[in-house]
């Protein structure tokens, strides 16, 4: 069996089944990347582009590692270098990349709908690596890998999105896959950082984080996306993590048994103190390392399917 798309541009609208398909191959390559040597041949001679119209370090390095690891040809795309400088459309840049045969394109753009429209004009598999704030669907999945990881399921966990919501677009691919692989979702924030209307994804929303500890069996702590003006949205970041930073006394006070994600960067002292984010509740930098072997399923399941 294999995915139901040839492309992974959202977590909306993927079925659960292909959900369980790419956790578990990557549960193999998780054990590859425990190998001394951590490569496999099953993507060579593919040749993959990595078209980064935003900037990104976690992404970009994960994508390319997990290519290198499955002896794809890799290509990067740098757009302070291109043709776009002078001038040339997005359309007739992608074209042209197109006609070097590539055979896949993994796109993180600042505006929403780009990796969508790549469909419609490349015959390259196409994943989202983030557009705008719509949807960033491999972080959803290495977070989801993160946590059956650390507790064995994802079905009938109470998993809360904590932060600047509005400006993100990796809350609303964890909504989406938590849910269809049967977790229950919230959200928590200051009520300037919560979508309106957010309840009609069928989640709840809560603006007491302390509640939100004691009720919940995960937290998905976001950044404060200040590039994104989100700090326009809050006081000041001081008033911010006095309400809805997580420390090590509400976690020892509330529920010692919690688990705490974060997609990083951290912005130290206001999402989360320093005691939480080196601390025994996060699974931080296994989000990390997990990445890679997330994107080398996803990167494996798609290049196979041609």
């Amino acid at each position: 069996m294999g995915l139901t798309s040839r492309h992974l541009l959202g977590m909306q609208g993927v079925p659960a089944e292909d959900i369980q398909l790419i956790l578990d191959t990557a549960k193999t390559f998780r054990e590859v990347l425990e190998r001394p040597i951590k490569k496999v041949p099953t993507l060579q001679g593919k040749t993959i582009v990595n078209l980064f119209f935003e900037n990104s370090t976690r992404t970009r390095i994960s994508f390319e590692l997990a290519q290198k690891r499955l002896s794809a040809d890799t290509v990067n795309f740098s757009t302070s270098t291109s043709s776009t400088k002078k001038g040339e459309t997005f359309k007739d840049t992608v074209r042209n990349i197109e006609a070097m045969k590539v055979d896949m394109i993994i796109v993180r753009h600042e505006s929403a709908g780009v990796p969508t429209f790549l469909t419609k004009i490349s015959k390259a598999n196409i994943i989202n690596a983030g557009d705008g704030r719509h949807e960033h669907p491999t972080q959803a999945l290495l977070d989801m890998y993160s946590i059956r990881e650390r507790l064995g399921k994802l079905e009938g966990l109470k998993v809360c999105i904590v932060g600047d919501i509005a400006h993100s677009r990796v809350a609303l691919s964890n909504i989406y896959g938590l849910k269809a692989m049967g977790a229950e979702v919230s959200v928590c924030g200051p009520a300037t950082m919560i979508p309106r209307d957010i309840q009609k994804l069928g989640i709840r929303v809560y603006h007491d984080i302390d509640r939100v500890i004691a009720e919940h069996n995960v937290l998905n702590v976001l950044r404060i996306q200040l590039e994104r003006k989100a700090g326009t949205s809050i006081p000041s970041v001081r008033e911010y993590h006095k309400y809805f930073g997580i420390t090590a006394e509400r976690i020892e006070k509330y529920n010692n048994n919690i688990v705490i994600l974060h997609p990083g960067p951290i912005n130290r002292g206001v999402e989360l103190t320093s005691e939480v984010a080196d601390g025994p509740y996060q699974v931080i930098l296994d989000q990390v390392t997990n990445g890679v072997a997330v994107r080398m399923a996803v990167l494996y399941l798609l290049g196979t399917m041609n």
